[in-house]
């Protein structure tokens, strides 16, 4: 965790920013955001965040936040104008942590970590992984998350609603990280992980597709989702591979609140069952 005598900056306080800030803050620590979203700068402020309500991020805005006792969080997604012009201020400030995508995987399947060939070929992760190296060349560290869920976000959602489609057979693995635990990583990595690391980020269960969709659909009391061809499927939707981040977790000592699909979807419903809960 950060230190209490410090400020987290958060760049583009979206829905894993608002997770971490709520941690930092529960922590006593002083939060910055910045959202060009007003609905989303009034939640921001009642938690407690010295907000920047902005169109857009700039060199203006951020440089005067980046110091010796502050440790930033990067979780806007990525653009090269942007990212060139604000990623290399990073080393200014005492620690930086960059939430990336395992799509930088492109279409590797099975057993995913650290040293497997990234794949620059799909557009997005050509860009994310533009961003990385700025990142990384400004000491700062990479954390490249599966499949982001958490209340009101991710697959339960989609099935409730009747917007999911399974790939065939619905053999293909997937996995996933609860929006809390991500966060709670990269508090960690901003307190303990070396400059310039990269650590893949996901939950102990990778699974086939069908056993969780079966569980959550007995659940929701909703129909098993329409089977279709892989390639009918947007390539998020496509990948068949089991993302192994026990790294992250030996190296900064820290566990997962939420190591299975299980625990993290019932605590989602919880939550949008009471959202004064979450």
């Amino acid at each position: 965790m950060v230190d209490a005598s410090e400020t987290l900056v958060i760049l583009g306080c979206g829905f894993t920013g608002t997770f971490a800030a709520k941690q930092a803050l529960a922590a006593g620590i002083r939060v910055v955001g910045t959202t060009r979203s007003p609905e989303r700068a009034a939640a921001l402020s009642r938690l407690g965040v010295d907000v920047r309500l902005v169109p857009r991020l700039d060199e203006a805005l951020v440089a005067p936040l980046l110091r010796e006792d502050t440790r930033v969080l990067v979780t806007y997604p990525p653009d090269d104008a942007t990212d060139a012009a604000l990623l290399p201020l990073l080393s200014r400030a005492a620690s930086a942590v960059y939430i990336s995508s395992t799509g930088v995987y492109g279409s590797a399947a099975g057993r995913i970590d650290e040293e497997t060939p990234v794949d620059p070929r799909e557009p997005r992760a050509a860009a994310r992984l533009r961003a990385e190296a700025l990142v990384r060349a400004a000491g700062g560290i990479v954390l490249r998350a599966a499949a982001i869920y958490g209340p009101g976000r991710g697959l339960h959602v989609r099935l409730a609603r009747g917007e999911h489609k399974i790939a065939e057979g619905g053999h293909a693995v997937i996995s996933r990280i609860h929006v809390e635990d991500l966060a709670r990583l990269a508090l960690a990595a901003l307190a303990r992980a070396p400059k310039g690391e990269v650590f893949v980020v996901a939950d102990d269960a990778p699974v086939p597709q069908s056993e969780v969709i079966d569980w959550l659909c007995a659940r929701l009391g909703v129909p098993r989702p329409t089977e279709v061809p892989r390639d009918h499927l947007p390539p998020t939707l496509r990948n068949d591979r089991r993302v192994d981040a026990g790294k992250i977790r030996r190296e900064l000592r820290v566990s997962l609140d939420y190591p299975t699909y299980r625990e993290g979807f019932v605590a989602c419903l919880a939550a949008e069952a009471d959202p004064t809960t979450s």
